[in-house]
């Protein structure tokens, strides 16, 4: 009789469970709508009140038939609703940019640029013994907006010891230069970065290496006219999309790279912190502008850790290179400005195509693909098909998205190919794939 009598108890509190469960759900949802809605307004605090208040407003007419402490009892779901939420609410990093530590074997200046970007510059002066080359070498590092990783660092010394005078400088907002208005965040600003970046290094032409984004900035200076005058020769390695009508393209990548086979990074995530998993979530979704009021640029690259480039930074290596992966950066060199690059990504999607323009280039130009790139292969051959200047492409067997990556030999055969092509030197790889191999290069799956 006794057990009867008891089994309708523990449903009821289990009903009474799922009840506030799915209240507090409710009411985090009514957050999230209110912080869309707002676009952060005030740090997530309007979306926070906004909560709060639909949440008593419930509470009190849920609770007007009951006397006593019951009366109590619908705040019950508000409280905790309001707690969880506020968690979004709060910082938990530095809202002043806190720029990365120097680093121990270069020195960085800083140049502002007649654009208004003060940008942080690295020289490496030739080191080789024998012959020197008089045009200076400029290195884009991709990102977009991101600190040159020490891996790049150790390439760029390889190149100074082969000869060349190499410059290189972390686009405004990324690594150690100066942020700038979010607004101002653009493709094209990218570009002009550049050709003011050539003309206070006064050396007249200068030969250009662009790496991924970096390539995009590149490709993009060799179709105006004003930035391209500045430039000698132009090496587009591993290129993403240079326009809309490109960014739009779909199709294959290249041969398996690690992504999901890798171990996972290590070390601690800002998308473990409720604030910054909500923040970048919602930006990546395109459900909060970059500008936004919830995290400030600042905040959100502080916030920002190696690890939450997760799968990403796996993709740039070969699937054979999965358990042996090289550490990018340390924790105190690596800074990325999710906020500016997602900013940019969105100018050079709305931007028109780029083809018309290319098709004037008169730049001698090298285009590198990787055997194992991250990248669309649509989205290279794209630059090859629409810039006649492109004089010879190498495929480089072995190797993912980060040409570079100091495993093996792998950066001596990347140094290979960009000096032998700014030599004019015959190339120690075959020309492949060239203008007419697109086709059959794409149906292969290479």
């Amino acid at each position: 009789m006794s057990t009867s009598g008891s089994a309708p108890r523990p449903l009821r509190a289990v009903g009474r469970l799922l009840l506030v469960t799915a209240a507090v759900a409710g009411l985090v949802v009514v957050f999230l709508t209110s912080l869309v809605l707002t676009d952060g307004a005030g740090g997530g605090l309007a979306a926070w009140g906004t909560t709060l208040a639909a949440g008593t407003a419930v509470a009190l007419w849920r609770g007007r038939p009951r006397t006593g402490p019951a009366r109590l009892v619908p705040f019950l779901p508000v409280a905790l609703a309001a707690a969880l939420t506020a968690s979004v609410c709060v910082p938990t990093v530095p809202t002043a940019r806190r720029y990365p530590a120097a680093l121990p074997f270069v020195t960085a200046q800083h140049w502002r640029l007649s654009t208004g970007s003060t940008v942080a510059v690295y020289h490496y002066p030739p080191r080789h013994s024998g012959a020197r080359h008089r045009v200076p070498l400029v290195y884009l590092n991709g990102g977009p907006v991101r600190g040159i990783s020490l891996l790049d660092h150790r390439f760029l010394r390889l190149l100074a010891r082969r000869g060349y005078d190499v410059y290189t400088y972390e686009q405004a907002g990324g690594g150690r230069s100066d942020l700038l208005p979010m607004s101002q965040y653009t493709i094209d600003r990218s570009v002009r970065d550049l050709g003011a970046f050539a003309d206070r290094l006064g050396r007249g032409g200068v030969d250009v290496l662009g790496f991924s984004s970096g390539a995009v900035v590149l490709t993009r200076a060799l179709a105006d006219p004003r930035v391209a005058a500045h430039l000698h020769r132009a090496v587009i390695a591993e290129p993403g999309p240079m326009d809309g009508p490109t960014a739009r393209l779909t199709g294959h990548t290249g041969r398996p790279s690690a992504r999901g086979l890798a171990p996972a990074p290590t070390g601690p995530r800002s998308t473990h912190v409720p604030r910054y998993a909500v923040a970048f979530g919602l930006m990546r979704l395109g459900l909060l502008s970059p500008d936004n009021g919830l995290i400030g640029q600042a905040e959100g690259d502080n916030a920002f850790t190696a690890a939450d480039l997760g799968g990403d930074t796996a993709s740039a290596y070969c699937a054979r290179d999965a358990r042996r992966i090289p550490v990018e950066d340390t924790a105190e060199s690596f800074s990325f400005s999710p906020a500016a690059s997602l900013r940019i990504e969105q100018t050079v999607k709305d931007s028109a195509s780029l083809a018309p323009r290319l098709r004037r280039s008169r730049t001698p130009a090298m285009l590198m693909i990787a055997e194992c790139s991250s990248q669309l292969r649509r989205w290279e051959t794209a630059v090859l098909a629409a810039d006649p200047a492109v004089e010879r492409t190498q495929y480089l067997p072995g190797v993912g998205h980060h040409l570079w990556n100091g495993l093996d030999d792998n950066n001596e055969r990347a140094a290979a190919v960009v000096t032998a092509f700014l030599q004019g030197a015959r190339a120690p790889l075959p020309n492949y794939p060239t203008r007419a191999d697109i086709p059959a290069f794409l149906r292969a799956g290479k």
